[in-house]
């Protein structure tokens, strides 16, 4: 192992955790490699690619599925079952189209933008406009302030406590000129996903988050419906939900990992 990856468990199906945005998949799912061990008995796998987290090695997004590759097989342990939430949701079905063979199922958190051009635009140039603005330090702190207010109204709102609200106030503290760098290109990337070319058939989940009504939201519930259409699987949504519905459910969210690591064990 080296310090951006681990591994827990000794045995057992393998299930890879990928978290959202460029940041480490330490403390992104909190409890979760300790209840997937317990049950199925798992072996759970916390990366953080080249590029992002706490990897030493630079990287961008479009070497995302050569590094999981890779990972594999220096871990011996495929197929496995990859769970990724936003960002990480879309890296894993990349994944998942680009190598099959090394993908024992999916499990898809609120994954975006999954071959929407136009939203995936509208993310990469948020996030450019963002990092101009940023350069000056009186905009990077009113940024910073507003991002801690708004994770802590939301905090307040779904009732996160303990480790669930930490690993939300950690994204108030993001460093917005990384996340841009870790998804350039990602216009491009959706530009390049053909549904019809994803592996049907797959054990697989997809959830997704109660999004309100307008153009991101909209196009999120389109990029689900789509992506599930084209695995054979049913979306779930459950009610009152946010982005960050792996804190908001984790119990839930672990059930579903769980079924799906199950089906795709009894299909080994």
């Amino acid at each position: 192992m080296n310090e951006s990856t681990q591994v827990h468990g000794s045995s057992g199906p393998p299930v890879l955790l990928l978290p959202g945005g460029h940041v480490s998949c330490r403390g992104f799912y909190p409890g979760y490699p300790e209840a997937l061990v317990a049950d199925p008995g798992a072996r759970v796998i916390l990366h953080d690619r080249p590029g992002t987290g706490v990897s030493p090695v630079p990287g961008t997004l479009a070497d995302a599925s050569e590094d999981l590759h890779a990972l594999v097989g220096r871990l011996g342990m495929g197929p496995v079952v990859v769970v990724g939430q936003s960002l990480g949701g879309d890296v894993a079905l990349h994944f998942a189209r680009d190598f099959p063979d090394d993908v024992a199922g999916l499990v898809l958190l609120d994954p975006m933008p999954c071959g929407d051009v136009e939203l995936a635009s509208t993310i990469e140039g948020m996030h450019a406009r963002t990092t101009r603005a940023v350069r000056l330090p009186l905009v990077r702190w009113l940024l910073r302030r507003r991002m801690r207010s708004v994770i802590e109204r939301a905090i307040e709102n779904t009732g996160l406590r303990g480790p669930y609200a930490d690993a939300a106030r950690a994204n108030a503290d993001i460093d917005v000129r990384e996340l841009s760098r870790a998804i350039e290109g990602l216009t491009a990337r959706a530009a390049d996903l053909d549904e019809s070319d994803l592996p049907r058939g797959v054990p697989a989940a997809i959830v997704s988050a109660d999004h309100e009504p307008g153009r991101i939201g909209d196009s999120a519930r389109a990029v689900h419906a789509r992506i599930a259409e084209a695995l054979g699987v049913p979306v779930t949504r459950w009610p009152g939900t946010s982005h960050g519905l792996h804190l908001e459910r984790p119990e839930q969210t672990i059930e579903v990992i769980r079924a799906v690591v199950r089906e795709s064990a009894s299909r080994a």
